[in-house]
């Protein structure tokens, strides 16, 4: 590692404690309520407006994109957010946030999850799951596509969503014999540097290991992994190798664990123990700085295996088609066929109190968990939005 980048890194990480030694909340919000710093690292805007407070979270990231499905030419399909399906769709997001104001509060900067919490709403960031949506952009048009999704409220940018694009490798690229993980592009790293200067949050979720190294390489601030789990204890393409997360921790960013269990752990019955594995692996790792909860599902939860009452083993069979095709294509970690989607006891709408207790139980100190629940994902929020 260069000098330079050294000192940068330490930088960065030092900007991050800092903000970790103020107040997450004002003492006065803190006093007046009991309710704790709750922040989700990837859901989606519910269609009942009842569930936000049922949630308990104090802000979350809601992936606000919509999708055309895309063959790809070894017969997969990928569903891309493209331009045209993602700026209909922030619109309409920002309509519906627009018209509950008692409720929401559209995050803007990292400084409205404390507004939010002040006046018992919940802060929420758009984010679009795959840079796809500005497919057509570059310097040379001025980012243009970029700058309108701001100005609608974009937040959070995925650089990719499983396949690659003409920025960055994805997880599931593959030549049917074995893994590509293909780099960061030159259009990629240009990406970078006009989301930096925009003081948006880059999210590496779906991308492949290289392009997530280079990544953290490449960008000026904190860098995150929305919702992904851990290769060490599954070792499946869309689970990240430790030097990612130790990669990620130093840009002073997060990697947040998300619920959707077939990643999380290869054993039949998962238990919200395997969760708290997940979490306590990365902290073994980069420290408990750099870990935070995601979700992936609704509020709710995983809708059709709460229709199932969450029966895994009929919930799985929507999974395997896909599962197959890609086991086909020899690519990693789809040799073990999955016999669960979700947690049972966290595919609810109080997750986020379930995983407290759990960490409690599991002896993580207060401050830890402050942290792990939401005070990690507030940080960076603050430190790049601005």
């Amino acid at each position: 590692m260069s000098h330079d980048l050294l000192t940068r890194r330490k930088l960065l990480k030092g900007l991050g404690a800092a903000a970790l030694c103020s107040p997450f909340i004002s003492q006065q919000a803190w006093a007046a309520r009991s309710q704790p710093l709750y922040i989700d690292g990837l859901s989606f805007l519910p269609d009942d407006i009842n569930d936000v407070k049922a949630s308990k979270l104090s802000a979350f990231i809601a992936d606000i994109s919509d999708i055309e499905a895309i063959k790809q030419a070894d017969g997969t399909t990928n569903y891309k957010r493209s331009y045209n399906a993602c700026i209909k769709s922030i619109k309409a997001a920002k309509a519906v946030v627009d018209a509950n104001p008692n409720v929401y509060l559209q995050g803007q900067t990292g400084l409205d999850i404390a507004r939010a919490y002040d006046t018992e709403r919940t802060a929420v960031f758009f984010q679009i799951q795959g840079a796809d949506c500005v497919e057509d952009d570059s310097s040379d048009t001025n980012w243009q596509q970029l700058e309108e999704f701001k100005q609608q409220g974009l937040r959070v940018l995925q650089l990719t969503h499983h396949y690659g694009n003409r920025f960055a490798g994805g997880a599931l690229d593959n030549n049917g014999k074995t893994g590509l993980n293909l780099p960061l592009t030159p259009a990629g790293h240009e990406l970078i540097e006009a989301i930096n200067h925009r003081h948006m949050l880059i999210d590496v979720s779906h991308s492949s290991a290289q392009t997530a190294l280079d990544t953290a390489k490449a960008s000026k601030s904190p860098i995150v992994q929305s919702h992904g789990a851990v290769r060490h204890i599954v070792n499946h393409a869309r689970c990240s190798p430790d030097e990612v997360i130790r990669a990620i921790a130093d840009t002073g960013g997060v990697f947040g664990i998300f619920m959707m269990s077939f990643w999380l752990t290869n054993k039949p019955t998962p238990t919200i123990s395997d969760y708290i594995k997940q979490i306590d692996h990365v902290v073994r790792i980069a420290g408990v700085d750099s870990v935070a909860i995601a979700n992936d599902y609704s509020l709710r939860g995983q809708e059709n295996l709460l229709k199932l009452n969450n029966d895994n083993a009929e919930g799985v069979k929507e999974y395997l088609d896909w599962w197959h095709s890609l086991r086909a294509k020899n690519v990693l970690g789809f040799d073990v066929e999955p016999k669960h989607v979700v947690i049972p006891e966290l595919n609810n709408i109080d997750r986020m109190s379930l995983i407290d207790d759990a960490l409690k139980k599991a002896r993580f100190k207060s401050s830890d968990r402050d942290r792990i629940m939401g005070g990690n994902w507030q940080r960076v929020l603050k430190q790049v939005l601005i």
